[in-house]
């Protein structure tokens, strides 16, 4: 079951990254097109800017994903690493644990802000872009952020007495 389960995950995070991907070459290209055209032709795209700021939420929020599979979140763990390896094991499923239910509350709070965006079409004012879509990526993100470090958290292997603590 658990190699059906990281097959997906990978599955997740190749469509995540390329996601990711696609949305930063889309950011870069707008920008460029909008550098030449300012100042080449004196002209710019009026709502470049708002695009761009779209695509970046989407980057970051889907980009995460791999960043959260691998477990390699910013950590503010100077004093942690100081601390005997039983502590400092506890400290690190406790960070686990704290980033996945701070995720879901995140995706809790968000979804009725989405809902009322979806529902009186809320747009940007220079692209007249849905505001829902970028505003889901936000909990959309998150959700998938909890779920994968809960997968890495569940292949965890638990550790006997005198095992090497150097495996991961």
């Amino acid at each position: 079951m658990m190699d059906g389960l990281v097959k997906g995950v990978r599955w997740l995070l190749m469509v995540t990254r390329t996601a990711s991907g696609i949305c930063l070459l889309a950011s870069v290209a707008i920008n460029f097109v909008n550098i030449i055209g300012r100042y080449f032709f004196s002209v710019s795209i009026p709502w470049a800017e708002e695009i761009m700021l779209f695509l970046m939420v989407g980057c970051v929020f889907t980009g995460c994903c791999a960043v959260a599979w691998e477990g390699r979140q910013i950590r503010m763990d100077v004093v942690v690493t100081m601390l005997p390896e039983k502590v400092r094991e506890f400290f690190a499923l406790l960070s686990e644990l704290v980033m996945i239910a701070t995720a879901a509350a995140v995706t809790v709070f968000a979804w009725p802000v989405i809902a009322q965006l979806a529902a009186f079409d809320e747009r940007s004012q220079a692209a007249n872009f849905p505001l829902v879509i970028p505003q889901a990526m936000i909990p959309i993100g998150y959700t998938l952020m909890a779920l994968l470090v809960a997968v890495r958290l569940m292949r965890r292997p638990s550790r006997a007495p005198g095992a090497d603590a150097s495996q991961h």
